[in-house]
């Protein structure tokens, strides 16, 4: 049976003062792994000393995921204290909501920059020590990324263009890890979490049903996390998940719709005007390239509050 233990690796959780992140930090010390713990403020503490109390080393490391040296401190503080660097947690991010007209540069800035940049940077940063590893060691070593995407940039979410633009480029970022590092052991996978946390405060209605583990628990989403961490996983590489309440689901590939060709090789804006306008013919304003349907996914009972 594979292992999904993690005793004597080392992990990295950036944003993980609170919330998610904290209960992905939590889940990984319980699994055994020692853990970096990354936030902006003295919060980031409080949770090193909760993860000692489970018996393992920590350390806290504060600081901006958008200061692109800030990945080099991650790396270093995991490989200096514990002596290696085996999982990087990318969950740090902010929001600054707002319908794209009133979209200020400085919300766009911001939002891109401690998600995208933040996640970029801390995956450069272990990308390079895990090359250099592999390198040293002419075998391919333990690796594994999860970053944290989000349902935002399937749906295309309208009070959030900023945020929906970089869980997208998130995506991305994953998939061109996924195929980069691979050669060299490493692992690389997004998730599309709900989790009820200071962020998300005025986003979701209470636990319908009371249970005693909140279904949009953090600690829901992290137990996935801290499993895409372990030996495990070691075959799942570039996929993206779902994962909140009861349920982790699998997210498939883009695929083609139809593809429309000219029938005499090269096409005139008339040929394109008689092929496409048919097929978009009373077409439903939602039966575009954004996956509604993954909200059917929902068996929470937890309603959107309004904003």
């Amino acid at each position: 049976m594979s292992s999904t233990h993690l005793a004597g690796r080392t992990a990295v959780v950036t944003g993980a003062g609170a919330g998610l992140g904290r209960a992905e930090a939590l889940a990984l010390a319980a699994a055994g792994a020692n853990v970096v713990v990354n936030d902006m403020g003295p919060a980031a503490e409080d949770v090193v000393s909760e993860i000692k109390e489970l018996g393992v080393g920590a350390v806290a490391v504060l600081g901006d995921v958008s200061d692109w040296s800030l990945g080099d401190r991650l790396v270093s503080a995991a490989v200096e204290t514990f002596g290696s660097l085996d999982v990087v947690v990318n969950n740090a991010g902010i929001t600054r909501d707002t319908m794209l007209f009133n979209l200020t540069e400085a919300q766009w800035d911001s939002v891109i920059a401690v998600h995208l940049k933040g996640h970029a940077a801390v995956s450069r940063a272990a990308a390079v020590h895990w090359r250099n590893a592999s390198k040293a060691a002419g075998a391919p070593v333990y690796g594994r990324i999860v970053n944290t995407s989000s349902e935002a940039f399937l749906f295309g979410s309208a009070g959030q263009p900023n945020y929906a633009a970089a869980k997208a480029g998130i995506t991305a970022l994953t998939l061109s890890s996924a195929q980069g590092l691979s050669r060299y052991g490493v692992t690389a996978n997004a998730i599309c979490p709900r989790a009820r946390t200071e962020m998300t405060a005025n986003v979701f209605d209470a636990d319908p049903n009371g249970n005693e583990l909140d279904i949009l628990a953090p600690e829901r989403v992290a137990t996935f996390v801290s499993w895409l961490a372990s030996p495990a996983a070691a075959t799942v590489n570039g996929q993206v998940f779902v994962v909140y309440g009861d349920m982790v689901a699998l997210m498939a590939a883009p695929t083609v719709e139809r593809k429309f060709t000219s029938t005499t090789g090269t096409f005139t804006v008339e040929e394109l005007d008689e092929q496409l306008v048919p097929h978009f013919a009373d077409r439903s304003p939602r039966q575009n390239y954004a996956a509604y349907s993954v909200a059917e996914l929902d068996t929470t009972g937890v309603q959107p509050l309004n904003r």
